[in-house]
């Protein structure tokens, strides 16, 4: 009889966490642990490490936008640092993912914030601009001018004034807001409406050389009947010919007036 050695079957390496397990060591532990077990280390890796990205989301708090939207901005960017990291790389996983959350935090505020969009040339200028102004106004103890950023940016003035142009696109007002001290006025009264008269300003300027090309009595029966609103009985009266007659020279008045305005 032959006998046949069985390996007693394995059972899958389970990676144990303890409470005392640091947010870096939960990054070591997924780098090594088999693939069923990594979803979980995964989620407890950026659990621990939420705080960094809710304090580098409220340092650009203030800035127009919600902070809510800033965290979850700046959880996408640990979400992605936590699945690029290599701790192979012997580097530390805070320097790793701080400029990739705050390049998802600047992203979100070039991308998704701005009014009207403009070139990402003239977005990030804006965002240059401003925190070349911080830093100037923290160095120089006042409010730096156009060629105070342009040394500092090693821009020209007129690249300054462009950025600083295109900066009003980022924010816009709304036309309820009021401009009168009572506000009973608000921005959108400012605003001219459509004006029909523009449509027949240009008949109007070539009628007075296409009625010229009438004669007398017509320009007459014309003017009492556009201008005067009188009826062709009343017409008739005035010139001392038959309605008919005044249908008549109104049908050929229109007419030579119709020619001339086509020409």
């Amino acid at each position: 009889m032959t006998l046949i050695e069985t390996s007693p079957p394995t059972t899958p390496r389970t990676t144990r966490i303890s409470p005392e397990t640091s947010a870096s060591d939960l990054l070591d532990l997924m780098a090594v642990a088999p693939p069923e077990q990594r979803a979980r280390l995964r989620d407890r890796a950026i659990e621990a490490w939420l705080p960094l990205a809710r304090h580098l989301a409220h340092r650009y708090s203030g800035r127009g936008e919600p902070t809510d939207d800033l965290v979850q901005t700046a959880t996408v960017g640990l979400i992605k640092a936590v699945d690029k990291f290599d701790p192979e790389r012997g580097v530390d996983f805070a320097g790793y993912a701080i400029p990739t959350i705050i390049g998802e935090i600047k992203r979100h505020f070039r991308d998704r914030t701005w009014s009207v969009r403009v070139p990402r040339r003239l977005q990030e200028l804006r965002l240059a601009i401003t925190e070349a102004n911080s830093t100037l106004t923290h160095s120089l103890g006042r409010s730096p001018t156009v060629p105070d950023i342009a040394v500092h940016l090693g821009i020209s003035e007129e690249d300054v004034l462009e950025g600083l142009e295109g900066a009003r696109a980022y924010n816009a007002t709304s036309l309820s807001t009021p401009i009168s001290a009572d506000g009973s006025t608000e921005l959108g009264d400012t605003l001219g409406g459509v004006d029909h008269e523009y449509e027949i300003a240009e008949t109007r300027v070539a009628l007075g050389p296409a009625m010229a090309t009438l004669d007398e009595r017509e320009q007459k029966i014309l003017t009492l009947r556009f201008y005067g609103n009188l009826t062709q009985s009343q017409i008739a009266d005035q010139v001392g010919i038959s309605q008919m007659h005044v249908s008549r020279l109104l049908t050929k008045a229109l007419s030579k007036l119709r020619n001339q305005l086509v020409l």
